[in-house]
This record gives C-alpha cells, structure tokens and sequence, in this order.
C-alpha cells in the first residue's frame, strides 16, 4: 500500500504536486546533461538548453500557484516553496536565464551577441507555451483533486492594483532582482543562490498579492496567456514593458549616471 494513502486527502495532494515537481526537475536535469553531450553546435546547444530551463521553471510555476490557491490561509507554507524551488533552480539552471529580462541585460551589457540573444529569446517564448500545455496534459490526469485542465486555460487576472501600480511593481521587482544578479557575481556560489532565492521570496511576499510579482515575461505568458489573449494591451506593459523597464533603469544606473556621479564627485573634490 502506497504510505501517502494513510495522510489525509489535502496532503495527498500537496505530497503529490511536490513529487510532479522534483520529477520535472529530475527529467530536466537528465535532458540537459544529454544535450550537454550530444549537442556540439553553439546554437543548437543555447537553444535546448534554454528550452529545457523556461520549462522547468514555468512547469513548476504552474503548481507553486495551484498549491498556492489551495492553502492561502498559510502564506508562510507557499513563500516556504518559493524559496525551497528558487534554490533548486538555482542550483540545476546555471548557466541561463530562463527570463527574457536576463538575456536583454547581458546583451545590453555586451555580455552576449545579438544572435545568442535571439536563439535565446526564441527558445524561452517557445518553451513558455509547450509547458502550458504540457501542465494542461497532466492535470488532464487528474492526479489529485486540483488537477483540472481547464485551470490552465481559464483567465484568472492577478492585477489588484490600477495599472501605473502594477507597471510600478513589476518594474521595481525586475530591477532589484537583476540588480542583485549582477552585482552578486563575485559571492561565492553557495552563498549566491540563497541570497537570490531569499530576494525572490521577498519580491513574492511583498509583490504577489499586487501583480503576482511575476518579473518574467516568458513565465508570465505561460502563466497567464489567456488573459494576454482576452486584454493584450494591459499585460503586455504590465508583464512585459515593465520588466524591461527596470532592466533599462538599472542598467542606466549602475553603467552610466553612477559613474558619471563619482566622476563628478571626484572632479570637485581635486577642486
């Protein structure tokens, strides 16, 4: 007899969508270390690679927010797996980006080539849509009482606020999140992924219950393509331009007007 059939239904189930999860990890994890092996193009290699994080992560976005909506009297247990499945993602994603955000900066950066980007930009956008209906696949099996497929196609907008707000929100989280990405390279690894991990676990705590503090428009269109078909001009500057907004933000920042800052700075004290 399976040992989860002595717990009570709600932990069956909760048990059960933390199994999909790992299990997604697992089968990710085994297909980028053969395309690690069998992929010798860059371009082919950044594409699949790339694919196979936006799904991963948006696979196990779409049953953090079911698990989510099933217990939202314990906020403390939800923000518990968004810092648990930051560090796993952390950890089994090096090297990318799995946000379109992310490619943006490093291209703006110099850190990468248009044509990377693009490949990259490509493979996100893509994945985004196979793991919405791969999610919609398998809750079709109806492996626990919340596993319906029409979830996955219902619009279910997230925005709380009037839209400056929600652009506000989403911008804010996007830079600070990048932010940190950036300037904690030189931290030691370990320490790196908890530090990002608890960031995003803030951003949650402080921005969910506004836009759902997505700051990631792959991952965005994936969770909520539905309402981008039924109010396309709202969620595309919400979900989209504000987060590359704070990327632009951030990027002027720290490249242009706080250097020119010091300079000044300089220049008046040799004065």
């Amino acid at each position: 007899m399976s040992p989860l059939l002595g717990l009570r239904p709600e932990l069956q189930d909760t048990c059960t969508s933390l199994g999909l999860m790992l299990s997604v990890v697992l089968l990710i994890g085994l297909a980028r270390v053969v395309a690690r092996q069998q992929l010798h193009r860059p371009v082919a290699h950044a594409f699949v690679l790339e694919f196979l994080a936006t799904f991963q992560l948006c696979c196990c976005t779409h049953e953090l927010q079911l698990l989510s909506e099933q217990h939202p009297a314990h906020p403390t247990w939800t923000l518990t797996l968004v810092y648990f499945f930051s560090l796993v993602h952390g950890l089994t994603l090096v090297g990318t980006s799995s946000n379109p955000c992310g490619v943006m900066m490093q291209m703006m950066l110099g850190g990468m080539s248009p044509e990377t980007g693009a490949v990259r930009l490509l493979a996100q956008l893509v994945s985004a849509l196979c793991s919405r209906y791969c999610t919609s696949a398998l809750w079709n099996l109806g492996l626990t009482q919340y596993h319906v497929s029409e979830r996955t196609f219902a619009c279910k907008n997230p925005i709380q606020v009037d839209l400056f707000k929600a652009v506000i929100t989403e911008a804010v989280c996007s830079f600070l999140f990048h932010s940190a990405l950036l300037h904690f390279q030189e931290v030691r690894t370990k320490l790196r992924i908890h530090l990002l991990a608890a960031l995003i676990t803030f951003l949650v705590y402080a921005g969910g219950s506004l836009t759902g503090a997505v700051f990631n428009p792959a991952l965005a269109l994936s969770l909520h393509f539905m309402c981008f078909d039924e109010a396309f001009p709202q969620f595309f500057i919400v979900y989209w331009l504000a987060p590359s907004l704070g990327i632009l933000l951030m990027i002027l920042m720290f490249s242009f007007f706080l250097p020119w800052l010091h300079n000044n700075h300089t220049i008046n004290k040799k004065e």
